[in-house]
């Protein structure tokens, strides 16, 4: 995403998160710094409705609506009570619930340029509401492959880059993706696409993704399917069926929070003399609770059911194999 694109959606989100009324599509292009450049009313309109699909694609709230009945033309806000969270401790879902500008406010890129645009937007009349409402969680884009995807995205590039699966200890395996978009959930990053190599959408932890992210192809090359929803399509890879049993682990003490909010302690006991706590976890597939514990390598027992125990120790083999083949053998 270009500095200015990247700063005219800041500036968006700012200006209809600061105002209770519907502002037309003509006040937005007088208001918002970005919209002025356009050299022409079709060019405004065309740069504005794909601002409006990123912020929709993004999560952020935005409503469509008219001030009152003499109006000719819709008028778009976000509203603050879906884009806020309450003053409430926030669980694994409600930390989920951040748009963009709260997401970006703390990057070094565009700190600056929000600033700015708050100055902007008073200066236009809009009365700006700067005390940030309730505390809302963020979500910075420091993964290292953040910029580069978010490059290939806009250019419509596919890329190819090395994944580890299943946390530090997981398998890493060269993905070439034709990337559709970059959301977030549950506190994390995720890169939603084509893959080739499977022949299949997929969605990616940015976490996990190692450099370099490498373009490939010509730019436009890759097409977006019309009305996709990447939130959906990260949420799916998450839904594995009903609970098939119950599966118990041990977890030293101010270890795997990760898997805490995922599962319930029903018992506090030392294993191989360090203090930790039992817990349980719905069991809805072997393989992808194995490779949820697998990562977390020492720092989980699992005392149950044995298939679970097998399952996680094939891949610490499988890793461990992997780490000892010499590098030109796997190259």
């Amino acid at each position: 995403m270009s500095a200015a694109r990247a700063e005219r959606l800041v500036n968006l989100v700012l200006c209809l998160l600061s105002t209770r009324q519907y502002l037309s599509a003509e006040r937005i292009r007088d208001t918002v710094p970005g919209y002025a450049d356009a050299p022409s009313d079709e060019a405004f309109f065309r740069m504005f409705e794909r601002d409006k699909t990123e912020l929709r694609e993004l999560g952020i709230p935005l409503e469509t609506g008219r001030r009152s009945t003499f109006d000719t033309a819709d008028g778009y806000r976000i509203a603050r009570q879906d884009y806020e969270l309450g003053e409430i401790d926030l669980d694994t879902e409600e930390a989920a619930a951040v748009a963009l500008a709260a997401r970006l406010w703390d990057s070094p890129e565009l700190s600056g340029a929000a600033h700015g645009a708050l100055v902007k937007l008073r200066a236009a009349g809009i009365d700006v509401d700067e005390s940030g409402g309730p505390v809302q969680p963020r979500v910075r884009a420091t993964d290292p492959a953040f910029a580069p995807l978010m490059a290939a995205v806009q250019a419509g590039r596919a890329v190819t880059f090395d994944h580890r699966r299943g946390g530090p200890t997981g398998e890493v395996v060269r993905r070439t993706v034709e990337p559709w978009g970059i959301v977030s959930w549950r506190g994390r990053w995720y890169l939603v696409g084509h893959d080739r190599s499977r022949d299949a959408v997929r969605s990616f932890r940015i976490s996990r993704i190692l450099e370099p992210v490498t373009p490939i192809g010509p730019a436009g090359a890759v097409t977006v399917p019309d009305g996709v929803d990447l939130l959906a399509r990260v949420k799916a890879g998450f839904d594995h069926g009903p609970a098939t049993g119950t599966a118990r682990i041990w977890i030293p003490s101010g270890h795997a929070h990760g898997l805490r909010r995922l599962g319930h302690v029903v018992a506090t006991r030392e294993h191989d003399g360090r203090a930790g706590e039992e817990l349980e976890l719905e069991l809805r597939s072997v393989d992808i609770v194995a490779r949820w514990l697998a990562g977390h390598g020492p720092d989980v027992v699992v005392l149950d059911p044995p298939e679970l125990a097998a399952a996680v120790r094939d891949r610490w083999k499988a890793a461990a194999a992997v780490h000892e083949t010499p590098e030109s053998a796997r190259t």
